[in-house]
């Protein structure tokens, strides 16, 4: 394409992450005349460096591990089972390749247009493609999305090289497997890789500044996956600062500050993953008049997606967090809807969270505390998976699910959930918490049997104080 050229459209996206190929979705199917700009690859972090592959090699381990824990026990041995990084990392591969050509055929089915490029404003409404090729464009649209999503944030004397200081994209193409890993920072990230390391025989010391990992997370939840990463062997070091890092030929040394003291942690290689921060730079915003928060990054937004300038829309996670690909895609289908005429908009009452550990761990509405503080009377049940059937089949007894519920009116506020298959079931929660439903209508809702949904409707019960899996509670009355 080298050369200038121009054209026009009618909705520019500019990039092709969830965000944006689903802003181009939606807005195609609306009959919109789209263009989507991805400098990379479709799909963006999530398909490509993120979540896709990560969940793939987090699968890979745990057949794993489970053949060489757990298969005895059920009856299945495998005296010679070894971890194939090199093999995973293929079939790694071929699933993030096979996605990838999905959104490329919805896409195209949609009627959008992909190039490849980077995208700059120049005006209001223009903007440059610079194509890999040396070549420009001059693009001119009646709407614009901004969907550039996020990118890993640093500390000085901390940077990656690729090999054996790394981050999360980094990471997820290793070569081989180290002896020994540095995990600074505890969030999901670090949680899901730095389990994926220990189960495949990696030793894993993670590194958290905040007081508990998963920081932000409901306690419960977090107490829960630090107990798992213990007993596979993790050392954890919370409430730590990292101050120093000295990188000898044979070994990495990180010097940290804790509840105990300065101390020097070394290891072959170091996982850094300590946030991210809006991909919001070298867009051309200016130029568009668009405003972005000079502190965060993040280019502030109306309910409709809306920036400042009242045709030019943000999503994902330049807009705003929390910085998940499904708060993404829902996003990108209100800005479809939103520049169609559509009287869309996005609601963040019930926003649910999954960390892909084991036991895995979702979340949705209010934590006890937090109902307390918006003026609720909250009383919370916890249903343990050790009295449900199926995670006796399935070998999968560590966990429970926990109900928030507004003492007063029966309001269901929030579900805290750690075992087998939570994440499949969290969205149930999130669609009663958003029509408004009482504990007793989770309560009342037949759930399959034998499945781990059932937990949910067991934790009302106890809530009720109607358990039938568990025993009752007598009340004060009763005891008299």
């Amino acid at each position: 394409m080298a050369g200038t050229y121009a054209r026009s459209t009618e909705v520019l996206v500019l990039g092709g992450g969830p965000g944006g190929y689903m802003t181009a979705l939606r807005a195609g199917q609306l009959g919109r005349k789209v263009l989507l700009v991805e400098k990379r690859d479709l799909g963006g972090e999530c398909l490509n460096r993120g979540c896709i592959p990560s969940k793939a090699l987090i699968h890979a381990s745990r057949l794993y591990h489970d053949l060489r824990t757990e298969g005895p026990e059920v009856g299945i041995t495998a005296a010679d089972a070894r971890f194939d990084l090199a093999a995973s990392m293929r079939w790694k591969e071929a699933v993030v390749a096979k996605e990838r050509q999905g959104v490329a055929t919805l896409l195209k089915s949609a009627g959008a247009t992909v190039l490849t490029g980077t995208a700059r404003f120049t005006g209001p409404r223009s903007a440059d493609l610079a194509a890999p090729d040396g070549g420009h464009e001059r693009i001119d649209f009646s709407s614009a999305v901004i969907a550039t999503g996020a990118t890993h944030s640093t500390i000085p004397g901390f940077e990656t090289d690729g090999e054996r200081v790394v981050n999360a994209w980094e990471f997820l193409s290793m070569k081989s497997l180290p002896a020994s890993m540095l995990v600074l920072g505890g969030g999901v990230s670090g949680l899901e890789l730095g389990e994926f390391l220990a189960r495949v025989g990696v030793e894993v010391t993670i590194v958290e500044l905040l007081p508990q990992l998963l920081p932000g997370v409901e306690a419960d939840l977090s107490r829960e996956i630090t107990g798992t990463l213990e007993r596979l062997g993790v050392r954890i070091r919370t409430g730590t600062k990292a101050v120093g890092l000295a990188r000898a030929p044979d070994k990495l040394t990180m010097t940290v500050e804790g509840p105990s003291g300065r101390e020097e942690l070394s290891a072959e290689r170091l996982f850094v993953t300590v946030g991210k921060r809006p991909e919001s730079r070298e867009l051309g915003l200016e130029e568009a008049g668009v405003a972005v928060d000079a502190k965060s990054g993040f280019i502030p937004v109306d309910e409709q997606m809306r920036t400042n300038q009242p045709h030019i829309y943000a999503v994902g996670d330049v807009a705003r967090p929390p910085m998940m690909a499904h708060k993404a895609y829902r996003e990108g289908v209100v800005a479809a809807e939103a520049l169609s005429g559509l009287p869309s908009r996005a609601d963040y009452q019930a926003m649910p969270s999954v960390v892909f550990t084991t036991p895995e761990l979702a979340s949705v509405g209010l934590s006890k505390a937090d109902a307390e503080a918006k003026g609720y009377r909250p009383r919370e049940a916890r249903f343990p998976y050790g009295a449900l059937g199926r995670a006796h089949a399935s070998h999968a007894t560590q966990g429970w699910v926990k109900v928030v519920g507004d003492e007063t009116t029966g309001l269901l506020l929030g579900v805290h959930a750690a075992g087998e298959g939570v994440g499949d079931f969290i969205a149930e929660s999130a669609f009663a918490i958003e029509m408004g439903a009482t504990v007793r209508d989770i309560a009342a809702t037949i759930h399959p049997h034998p499945t781990f949904s059932e937990a949910l409707a067991e934790a009302a019960l106890l809530w009720l104080n109607e358990p039938m899996h568990v025993a009752r509670r007598r009340t004060d009355a009763e005891r008299r």
